[in-house]
């Protein structure tokens, strides 16, 4: 459920300052969030509405704090730090005076600020599979690879307690991580999440036969997790890849295609590019998220129908690798691999009559020598 009204204890709140700098603390009583421009006690936050201003104390605040019942995390330490300093510049990180907007993290806010293990997905890229994937309220999912948990956090939040999703994930380190970023952000384990570690191979085997709505697989060979896959989703069901590399989404691809229980892949990735809008002066931002993965998309055939796809020419060979070329095929075949005989003729024929023209031409402007 979304939380409303004022922020409450084992809440995490999400500070904004002017410059678009960002910080994410976990709500409790004595708590203190320190920041480069002075601190900011939890008490203080606790009972505020989101959209408030916060603004930071200095260390001798904090101190006076303690006299009043509240004593910050390390506040002794901090003054300490700031009497003995040979360094008085440095003592411009203890100032206070610096406003922040107080609100409660979005969910991809909540995912790139939250610990981590293994490298997440982005919010764009999740974006893409909730979207194409088609995965809505009340869907079972199967997950494999939960990593951190960030695309489990919005499969969770997608299906919602009416759905069912089912991770699969391999390290059990990984999974502990993922479990413990759920229980924080949804105040608990969430009851519609099956959580299983082990080989993907194995824990497939005990999943219900096409029991599940979409699948969703983020992993290093997930070509090799088809058989398993389509034993285990609904015909018409969607499957989406997220894979990192060419050779990876390559060889899914093809993969995919040899089965014939799948419709034509449909592969993409997602750019970002954020804007600078201040007065006259609009233009991108000179940092951008570029490629970060590919996303392959496609649907499950009923069992034992053949699925559609494209037929390629025949005087196109896109397959024939050059290191694998037999004698008959000649370098110069594969070369023009992509070029057939119609077109290769029908370029000739334009150029021919073009240099005519241009040959008349030339001819009947050259000036009369005689």
């Amino acid at each position: 459920m979304p939380k409303r009204g004022p922020l409450c204890v084992g809440e995490k709140v999400q500070l904004t300052d002017r410059k678009g700098a960002m910080i994410t603390a976990l709500l409790e009583h004595g708590g203190m969030v320190q920041t480069q421009r002075g601190v900011i006690p939890h008490d203080s936050l606790i009972g505020m509405s989101e959209g408030s201003v916060v603004v930071t104390q200095t260390s001798a605040q904090s101190s006076e704090a303690d006299h009043a019942g509240v004593v910050p995390e390390n506040a002794n330490a901090s003054n300490a730090a700031v009497q003995g300093s040979s360094k008085p510049w440095k003592h411009a990180r203890h100032i206070g005076g610096w406003s922040y907007t107080v609100m409660r993290p979005r969910l991809a806010d909540f995912v790139l600020s939250m610990p981590r293990g293994a490298q997440i997905m982005y919010p764009k890229d999740i974006a893409h599979v909730l979207t194409m994937g088609d995965i809505r309220s009340g869907m079972r999912v199967l997950e494999s690879g939960a990593g951190s948990g960030a695309m489990s956090l919005h499969l969770l939040d997608a299906v919602g307690e009416q759905g069912h999703l089912t991770t699969i994930e391999r390290r059990s380190e990984f999974a502990r991580i993922a479990s413990l970023n759920a229980a924080v952000y949804f105040g608990g384990m969430p009851a519609w999440w099956n959580l299983l570690t082990g080989d993907f191979d194995e824990v497939a085997k005990g999943c219900k036969p096409h029991f599940y709505d979409r699948v969703v697989l983020d992993m290093l060979d997930p070509w090799n997790r088809l058989e398993y896959v389509e034993k285990l989703i609904v015909p018409g069901g969607v499957l989406s890849a997220y894979v990192t590399t060419t050779t990876q989404m390559s060889r899914l691809v093809e993969k995919m295609r040899e089965r014939g229980s799948w419709t034509e892949p449909e592969v993409s990735e997602t750019i970002q590019r954020d804007w600078k809008v201040q007065g006259l002066a609009v233009r991108p931002n000179h940092q951008m998220i570029g490629h970060t993965g590919f996303i392959v998309i496609s649907r499950a055939m009923q069992v034992g129908v053949e699925a559609l796809h494209r037929r390629e020419r025949a005087t196109k060979n896109t397959y024939t690798d050059i290191d694998d070329a037999t004698p008959s095929e000649s370098l110069e075949e594969l070369e023009l691999r992509d070029l057939s005989d119609r077109k290769l003729r029908k370029v000739l024929r334009d150029l021919e009559h073009q240099a005519t023209v241009v040959q008349s031409d030339m001819e009947q402007g050259a000036p009369d020598e005689s």
